[in-house]
């Protein structure tokens, strides 16, 4: 946009012009995204005071239990493995203008994936793990898929579709669980047999750190920031997102640029569930136990991340802190390890009310 054509859209505030632009830079979106943290802050201390904490004290207390050694790190990378391959999977979705709400079933449905293969195909040896992952990939993106089509097709909108196939993930575990798949030495309890030994996934030393997942995340993070940046798929995928009607004026095929996007997106997620059934929980059970809500909290990741991959690592890890911290709570302060998801809430709740500020350029008047 042209210097002339920024000062017709600008309006004055008391000492403060406020114009539009089309292309917000990079240190604006860090600092929106800072400015919903420290909100979130605040109000976390409130509630904290409303339970009778002292903020700060309560703080520390955080600090100290998800930070403040070895151990308590390694459970904050552990739930950051989840959120940042799901959560770098939003970034991709989000960026091409696809709002899918679905990483929950999806990774539920990378969980039946993987379990699949380690349950019925243990003879892999050492394929067996790499088999898994790409099973929890296959059947993400698959469960990804049906929404996009009905997107494309039928023009449905993918927030309901997506979301309302969370809920059938669910159920089909717990039918898996309590029917065909449940363990045959098993009394009384719904989940599967343990897999075998070549189907667990590894972990760094004592920690509950499963490596090859992290790998896994980390290589897609790198995989995802070149293709947005450097390759013609992620051209299409920008221009898509930014504008649909020129991505189809200049000869973009919206449907295999939209399904690439949400295979993409599901698959990583499936991942995520591969992850969780081989390295945390060596079978499948109950959705509740398998997600502690990553698919929804991976939202805020990439929504945190203002659609850059890189930046979802620390976003991930961030959140990854907030659940961690679930756990402290609980134990340390008596107070209910769900404030999480209150805490959750309210940094998307902030993140939303900044949005309306993402394109805008405040500045001082200075007499203009």
């Amino acid at each position: 946009m042209s210097a002339a054509a920024q000062r017709s859209n600008a309006k004055q505030w008391g000492p403060f012009l406020i114009e539009t632009r089309e292309a917000p830079p990079q240190s604006w979106l860090l600092m929106l995204s800072m400015l919903s943290v420290v909100a979130t802050l605040i109000f976390t201390g409130l509630i904290f005071a409303i339970y009778g904490q002292n903020p700060i004290t309560a703080f520390v207390t955080l600090a100290q239990g998800t930070l403040g050694d070895a151990s308590s790190l390694g459970v904050v990378v552990q739930r950051s493995i989840p959120l940042m391959l799901i959560g770098v999977g939003l970034v991709v979705a989000f960026r091409a203008q696809f709002f899918n709400i679905g990483a929950e079933g999806q990774l539920l449905a990378g969980a039946v994936g993987a379990s699949g293969v380690a349950l019925f195909f243990p003879n892999f040896g050492f394929l067996e793990i790499p088999a898994m992952f790409l099973a929890g990939f296959i059947c993400g993106a698959i469960w990804g898929f049906i929404p996009a089509i009905l997107k494309l097709k039928l023009e449905i909108n993918e927030v309901i579709s997506t979301l309302m196939m969370n809920y059938i993930a669910i159920s089909i575990v717990e039918w898996l669980v309590n029917g065909p798949w449940k363990g045959k030495n098993q009394v009384g309890y719904s989940y599967t047999d343990t897999f075998p030994d070549a189907a667990w996934i590894p972990k760094i030393g004592s920690s509950t750190i499963h490596y090859p997942t992290l790998i896994v995340a980390l290589a897609l993070v790198a995989v995802v920031a070149f293709v947005l940046a450097r390759t013609r798929l992620g051209f299409r995928m920008r221009i898509l997102g930014e504008n649909p009607v020129a991505a189809k004026y200049v000869g973009i095929n919206t449907l295999s640029t939209t399904l690439a996007v949400v295979m993409l997106s599901a698959g990583a997620a499936g991942i995520a569930g591969a992850g969780e059934v081989g390295a945390i929980h060596h079978k499948l059970l109950d959705p509740s136990q398998i997600s502690l809500g990553y698919g929804y909290t991976a939202i805020i990741v990439a929504w945190l991340a203002r659609g850059n991959p890189i930046g979802a690592i620390f976003t991930a890890l961030f959140l990854g802190v907030v659940f961690a911290a679930g756990d402290v709570m609980k134990v340390s302060l008596q107070m209910p390890a769900q404030t999480t998801n209150v805490i959750n809430g309210l940094l998307l709740f902030f993140l939303i009310s900044t949005e309306p500020l993402v394109k805008l350029k405040i500045s001082l008047a200075r007499g203009r």
